[in-house]
């Protein structure tokens, strides 16, 4: 079966529909339709030149930018899959990616080149080559590396005209492993598609909108909303700052006239924690959708964006990279059901709450949360174990325990992996354990997510020393500097006994009792 619409049918259909429109663009330069299309053909033809073939993987590592559209839209054209790489990451988990998905072709930044020349001598064979790119730039001179603007320019314009169909894959979407290894969430072009589409219709976005991207383009919630975007013709700009600056981005919100744009609360906690004098400053006015999504947002939080963006609806959602959309909390709703994530999207089949042996609770009584969407992702890549345990037939879970109630409304109580939610990133404890676990005046380790007025949850680690060694706080957290992404290293840590871990009967740590003392022994 062959897809009605395509990511690259898409942009194709724009650039003869509304050729000189803007379809995307970022602080260096914007990208017509018709460009946009250009460019992605030469990108493709590039890389099949090379003799990468449908279906070979091609990673990329970027800060938000431009560059990012061009090169989703060429490989969804060739017919390859793209690995977006999170820019957080270092060498280590960078080099584990590209290896388990045996990327044929490494796409990168100019300045984040430097993270993978040290891992080199442990990828795979990158029969595509190595490309660099400085956005927005046409010269880039890396060692080693070919310019990308360099090869686009000598290769052909024309579409390569490679068949996709609807469920071959688009995008291998590496999740945080709750063993300390990512797992490759593999989505295909319809599922894609659809999750875009059914963006657009149940929020009410249309042509005449312009979203900020603010979110990494290498996430599912910037990546699946910039592609809604795409198939309306609509605008997207990319917020490409390095540093969250709350003024700034209420300045791009109202210079851009942007009507829609998804945050996680933390940036709205610090925009509208500005100064009253500092907030008036930036007409947002033509803000008409906003989204709260990656953490629920307090009542207070929710009152003080609906006040300031006065003429906005606020839509709260609820989904994952694999399952998609999930739930909508709507406008109406989120102060009447406060602490919800709403009901099902408009395409999610069902939802249910299971317990332990696949029954149905009751409504009120906390299980684990399923859902059957069309959008569903296509299991994990090179792991069956895995992708076997997300699915109960048709129904997929990523291991949220929640309840529903008399109403209908599905409310987050915990997750079943303890994954901490920082600043919109997924944490997940075990794979910080593992790496406090390796320091020599360590015995024994849990890390848990404890409550931060900014980031809405900071990674906290509780550390049983060897007896008889003494170690600080300051040794460990300098000592996990350059050893794994910032967003993942412990903001703090207590020091306990043995006997103070909190374990079952078979002996393993109780995180959820860790977290019920965090306010006590360890505040």
């Amino acid at each position: 079966m062959t897809p009605l619409l395509t990511l690259s049918d898409a942009i194709a259909a724009q650039a003869r529909l509304q050729p000189e429109k803007i379809g995307a663009r970022d602080s260096r330069r914007a990208l017509v339709y018709r460009a946009w299309h250009e460019r992605a053909s030469r990108l493709a033809n590039v890389l099949l030149d090379r003799g990468l073939a449908p279906g070979d993987r091609v990673a990329v590592l970027a800060y938000n930018c431009l560059e990012w559209m061009e090169i989703y839209v060429a490989l969804a054209r060739a017919g390859l899959i793209a690995v977006p790489i999170n820019f957080r990451l270092l060498g280590d988990e960078i080099s584990y990616i590209v290896n388990h998905c045996e990327a044929k072709a490494f796409i990168a930044q100019d300045e984040l080149c430097a993270r993978v020349e040290p891992i080199r001598g442990e990828l795979p064979v990158i029969a595509g080559g190595y490309i660099a790119f400085r956005p927005g730039a046409a010269a880039c001179v890396v060692p080693g590396w070919q310019a990308y603007e360099t090869l686009l320019a000598a290769a052909s314009a024309e579409d390569p005209g490679i068949a996709v169909k609807a469920d071959d894959a688009w995008a291998l979407m590496y999740t945080s492993g709750t063993t300390g290894r990512p797992k490759g969430a593999i989505r295909s072009h319809a599922g894609s598609a659809l999750i875009g589409l059914v963006a657009a219709l149940d929020i009410g976005l249309g042509r005449d909108d312009t979203a900020l991207l603010v979110m990494p383009l290498c996430h599912a919630n910037s990546l699946y909303f910039a592609f809604t975007f795409a198939y309306l013709g609509a605008t997207s700009v990319i917020d490409d700052s390095r540093h969250f600056d709350p003024e700034a981005l209420l300045a791009l919100l109202a210079r851009e006239r942007v009507t829609f744009t998804s945050l996680v609360p933390t940036h709205y906690i610090m925009m509208l924690g500005l100064p009253a004098d500092v907030k008036a400053r930036h007409d947002v006015s033509a803000v008409g959708k906003l989204l709260v999504s990656s953490a629920p947002a307090r009542r207070e939080t929710k009152l003080a964006i609906m006040q300031h963006f006065r003429n906005s609806q606020l839509f709260e959602l609820y989904g994952s990279t694999e399952a998609g959309w999930v739930t909508w909390l709507r406008p109406e709703e989120q102060l009447t059901k406060l602490g919800s994530v709403g009901r099902e999207c408009t395409a999610t089949g069902a939802i249910r709450i299971l317990d332990a042996e696949g029954r149905e609770v009751p409504d009120g009584e906390v299980g684990e949360l399923y859902s059957r969407t069309p959008f569903v992702f296509d299991g994990y890549w090179k792991d069956p174990e895995k992708t076997a345990a997300a699915f109960r037939g048709a129904w997929c879970s990523v291991g949220d325990m929640a309840y529903r109630d008399a109403d209908g409304y599905y409310y987050l109580v915990d997750r079943k992996s303890n994954m901490i939610i920082s600043g919109g990133e997924n944490v997940y404890p075990s794979e910080v354990e593992s790496l406090l676990a390796s320091h020599p005046a360590v015995k024994d380790v849990a890390v848990i997510g404890v409550p931060h007025e900014k980031w809405g949850e900071a990674v906290h680690a509780i550390v049983v020393p060897h007896d008889g060694v003494t170690v600080t706080e300051r040794e460990i957290l300098d000592w996990c500097r350059d050893k794994i992404a910032g967003y993942k290293r412990p903001g703090s840590i207590a020091f306990i006994t043995e006997t103070e871990m909190p374990r079952t009967a078979t002996g393993k740590i109780l995180h959820r009792a860790l977290r019920d003392r965090a306010g006590g022994v360890f505040g």
